[in-house]
Formats: structure tokens, C-alpha cells, sequence
């Protein structure tokens, strides 16, 4: 199962302040985990299931804490929701090889924005960029639904992270090399390595005659890949080779 992990940003600020942000703040979280469940699945349709922090988080123990519990449960990516301002480099995220995101509510009473944006320079400055999310319309005070802008940026950026989770310790693999020598034809090796954790593998293009004459694919794989390009590739005529 697919694994997201959720964390709450809130100030560290006792006596009351933090206490009248924590509530909200999960709320949200929890629309989000919502938001996510229903409509991001792995490669076998399977529901990405949410991992939500144990406590808010305002100080650097409660963010070190989350980061273990995120490790332990092996999630592929992490989103940060917050509502107000909080000390940027004791709660970001640390693991180097995750994913990450932050959503800033934009509310009347709220001030995601200070700390989304501070958070984001500090995640650049330590060399570990993360995806910036802000509604563009201002929200009424603790109104706990997600605009619409916000629900295709949080979708967008899960689904990617499930994707690149997916991939992760798999072999590409280029059959041939350069084509016709176009330079664009090669792989980058230390591309797919770098940004999906993948290694990049080369087999000569007569590998693939030889498993056609040999039987060696999976026939009910072969039907469903031409039924596919049967309804989505449709044949007409070749301007590129008509007469003229």
C-alpha cells in the first residue's frame, strides 16, 4: 500500500495561542487525507492510504518525532498544511530522499502565507526544494473546505509522488540506443537516477524479435496493449508519405 504522510504546522506559542490553532489546523489535515484517499490510487488501483503526524507540530522535537514515525511507515511523500506562522527551520521536513509539500491557507484569521514562504526559502537554502501550494481566494475564518485550485495542486502533486514512488529501484531499460543519430535518443543515466531513484539498463532492439519468435510475453498483457492502441491510435491517412 501506498503511504502519504500528513503534518500540521502550528506556532509554539503556549497559553492559549497554539491551542486556539490546533483544532483548525487538523481539520484541514483531515480534509486533505479525505481529498487524497478518494481520488489518488497506486498502479493496481489501489487507495493511497494517509499517514497522519502523531501531534502538531510547532517545535523541532514534535518535527523530528513526525520524520521517524514517516520513516517507520515508509511513506513516499509528505504534505505540510498550515494555517499560521511557525519557526521555519526547526519544523520543515528533514529527510533528504522525500518528496514535499506545503499548503499556506489563506484565511481571514490565518497566516499561511509568512510561513509557506519562509519555509520554501529555507527548504532551498538546504538544497531540498519542495512544492509550494496557496489558494488564490481568501478563505472565511475556519472554513474547512479546499478551494478548487488547491485540491488540483495537492492531487497533482500526490499523484506525481505516487508515481515516482512506483518507480523507485526499477530498471528502465532502452531498447537500441541511437536512433538514426538523433542526439535526443540516448538516455541520461544520471537523470532517472537522480530524480526517480531508478537504474537505466540497454538491450539490443533483435532481443525483441527473439522473444516474439520464442513465445516469451505475456499474452493477456499483449491483448490488453492492442485493444489500447486499437481505441486511442486511430489510422489515417499519411500526409508524410502521400504523393503530391
Amino acid at each position: 500500500m501506498t503511504r502519504i504522510g500528513i503534518r500540521a504546522l502550528v506556532t509554539r506559542m503556549e497559553n492559549g495561542v497554539r491551542e486556539s490553532q490546533e483544532e483548525y489546523t487538523m481539520a484541514m489535515v483531515n480534509a486533505v487525507r479525505s481529498l487524497l484517499e478518494n481520488n489518488v490510487f497506486d498502479r493496481n488501483g489501489v487507495p493511497v492510504k494517509c499517514i497522519i503526524a502523531d501531534t502538531t507540530i510547532g517545535g523541532a522535537k514534535e518535527a523530528a518525532d513526525c520524520t521517524k514515525k514517516f520513516a517507520e511507515k515508509q511513506v513516499c511523500a509528505s504534505i505540510t498544511v498550515t494555517t499560521a506562522w511557525s519557526y521555519p527551520t526547526e519544523v520543515i521536513e528533514m529527510d533528504p530522499q522525500l518528496p514535499k509539500a506545503i499548503w499556506g491557507i489563506n484565511g481571514t484569521d490565518t497566516h499561511g502565507a509568512v510561513t509557506t514562504a519562509c519555509i520554501a526559502n529555507a527548504s532551498a537554502l538546504k538544497g531540498r526544494p519542495i512544492y509550494v501550494i496557496y489558494g488564490k481566494d481568501v478563505q472565511d475564518n475556519h472554513d474547512d473546505s479546499i478551494p478548487d485550485d488547491v485540491k488540483e495542486k495537492l492531487l497533482r502533486f500526490a499523484r506525481a509522488a505516487v508515481s515516482v514512488d512506483q518507480m523507485k529501484g526499477k530498471s528502465l531499460v532502452s531498447f537500441g540506443s541511437v536512433s538514426m543519430g538523433i542526439a535526443s535518443a540516448p538516455l541520461d543515466p544520471a537523470f532517472f537516477e537522480e530524480y526517480f531513484g531508478m537504474r537505466v539498463e540497454y538491450c539490443d532492439m533483435s532481443e525483441i524479435a527473439r522473444r516474439m519468435d520464442l513465445g516469451i510475453y505475456d499474452e493477456e498483457e499483449l491483448s490488453l496493449a492492442y485493444d489500447w492502441v486499437k481505441q486511442y491510435c486511430k489510422e489515417g491517412k499519411n500526409n508524410n508519405t502521400a504523393s503530391r
